[in-house]
């Protein structure tokens, strides 16, 4: 049983008992017991887990909405490589929540989760990058490629 697994702290098993309870399926949905749950399995590293509870505080599910817990737990999962909080991280820095704004912070995001085959990130990059000077591109890709040496 996946509640037994999940309370005895495997990872995997908290991950997919709040995916249950985020989707209402076996369980009647509860965007609470699913962050709680979420929470269990990213303090522990499950990535998956880190960008759903990111994205349950962007989005106020579940939680009071909270930018920057939603970046915090972003940051985690983009470190360990997932291209959608690395596209979120982005977004983010884009629109300045959360985070101080920045084109050029968005900019590095974008790059590193298209770097990792992101869509919505190429498109996103083109778009931050209509907005800023060469000075500033040429900053957001040192940047982008100092990070991805650092986390890759």
């Amino acid at each position: 049983d996946c509640k037994v697994r999940a309370e005895k702290g495997g990872a995997s098993a908290q991950y997919n008992l709040g995916l249950m309870y985020d989707y209402g399926k076996g369980v009647p949905q509860d965007y609470k017991e699913a962050v709680k749950w979420y929470r269990f399995a990213a303090v522990q590293g499950e990535t998956q887990a880190q960008y759903n509870l990111g994205w349950m505080f962007s989005n106020g599910l579940g939680s009071l909405q909270d930018y920057k817990e939603a970046v915090k737990w972003y940051r985690f999962a983009a470190v360990q490589g997932d291209n959608q909080a690395q596209n979120n991280l982005a977004l983010m820095y884009y629109e300045g929540k959360g985070v101080k704004q920045s084109k050029v912070m968005a900019h590095m995001y974008f790059n590193i989760a298209a770097v990792s085959g992101n869509k919505n990130a190429i498109k996103g990059r083109g778009l931050v990058e209509k907005d800023m000077t060469a000075t500033q591109i040429e900053k957001a890709q040192d940047l982008a490629r100092e990070w991805m040496s650092k986390h890759q």
